[in-house]
């Protein structure tokens, strides 16, 4: 651990590499949010469950799309993260 960390610290130290892990790392953090959102959301669909038990079907499509518009999200920022890593 302590040699991944050194490494990491020359390569922060050394340039512009360093400069873009950094901002990887920084557009890696987009997962945050997108899990953060995705349990609110789920949450109060739950609520709205329990509160009209007969709208379940209406509840569960939206839950699902709005949880497949914040995945994508997470998954932009894992793309750019790696392209700031790899490809730049």
């Amino acid at each position: 651990m302590e040699l991944l960390v050194t490494m990491i610290a020359n390569l922060l130290v050394e340039g512009e590499l360093g400069l873009n892990l950094l901002g990887a790392g920084i557009a890696a953090l987009t997962g945050i949010g997108a899990g953060v959102g995705m349990g609110i959301a789920t949450g109060k669909a739950v609520e709205a469950t329990a509160r009209q038990p007969e709208a379940v079907g209406q509840i569960r499509t939206m839950l699902l799309l709005g949880l497949a518009f914040a995945e994508t999200t997470a998954i932009y920022g894992l793309l750019v993260s790696l392209l700031l890593i790899f490809v730049v």
